[in-house]
């Protein structure tokens, strides 16, 4: 069993190896629109899109963390309101070598908790009124040392560069089927050596990459749970602590009332869970099995 810095180092290459690959879809198919059924050529279209991207992202990056406090209805606190949540975020702070973080609470019985903020700098814990009172003092650290190993690991800027990468994919493909892309120009219509067989892949993989880009994503917040698993456990030198806390999480069964679908890879447990129960539903799970990360843990 990989050790915990072995799992931060494994966890780290495979997300660069799937950001690589995201930007290869969005750069492949960007090209693909430009060069078959545009004047413009592959290389203009790709190098607008790739501007869309950045300036969506750019926006994104500044507002992200308003507008998931905002839809979460979450609400910021004083030490005088929450001393105990504030002493171990101190405490995590102070190990972690990491910035405070503001402290927010959701006023619902689940038991839930995420982070966000583009930096440490700017960093946001948010947990739920249920977590708080249900947990351990031990349990609680290693949630809040999770939450807060997302700011440090800066996961909380990467998961909304990606959720923007996955909104450009989408367009991109909804401008395709609504007919934006759909006639030819002059550049493709007279250009006699395009291969039929590559037009028809390309057309194939244009309908399905939402699809694609739903997968990625998904398994980009998988792999970050796993790395924020090991650095809380890394942070605390306590991994049971969380994964005690994990296993009363997995058996709540309060429903979180602010939980949707565009904020739920944020949270330490899937909000939104599925009433599927098979292998083919777990490839759009935003999180990683709870017993498979508990299982890590306690080889810790």
């Amino acid at each position: 069993m990989p050790n915990i810095y072995q799992n931060i180092s494994s966890n780290k290459r495979d997300t660069v190896l799937i950001m690589a690959l995201f930007v290869a879809i969005i750069s492949a198919l960007s090209w693909f629109i430009g060069e078959y059924f545009t004047e413009a050529g592959g290389a203009s279209v790709l190098g607008t899109a790739l501007v869309v991207s950045g300036v969506s992202g750019f926006i994104s990056y500044f507002n992200s963390d308003k507008m998931v406090l905002g839809i979460s209805g979450a609400k910021e606190v004083k030490y005088e309101e929450a001393p105990e949540v504030y002493n171990l975020v101190d405490n995590i702070a102070i190990a972690s070598g990491l910035p405070k973080p503001k402290v927010y609470i959701i006023n619902d019985n689940s038991m839930n908790a995420f982070a966000t903020g583009r930096d440490p700098k700017h960093g946001v814990v948010c947990l739920t009124t249920g977590i708080i009172q249900r947990l351990e003092k031990r349990e609680l650290e290693g949630v809040i040392a999770h939450e807060m190993s997302h700011i440090g690991n800066f996961d909380t800027r990467l998961m909304s560069i990606v959720s923007i990468l996955v909104g450009s994919l989408s367009l991109i493909a909804d401008w395709f089927t609504r007919g934006a892309f759909f006639r030819r120009g002059k550049r493709s219509s007279n250009d006699d050596s395009i291969s039929g067989v590559i037009f028809l892949l390309g057309i194939f993989f244009l309908m399905i990459s939402p699809l694609i880009a739903t997968l990625i994503k998904f398994a980009i917040s998988r792999k970050r749970e796993f790395l924020a698993d090991s650095t809380s456990a890394m942070i605390t030198r306590y991994p049971k602590g969380l994964a005690d806390a994990l296993r009363k999480i997995s058996q709540d069964t309060d429903v979180l009332e602010a939980a949707n679908s565009a904020t739920a890879h944020l949270y330490i447990s899937d909000p939104v869970r599925g009433n599927f129960g098979n292998k083919v539903s777990s490839f759009f799970d935003t999180h990683p099995p709870i017993a498979e990360r508990i299982r890590r843990l306690e080889a810790m």
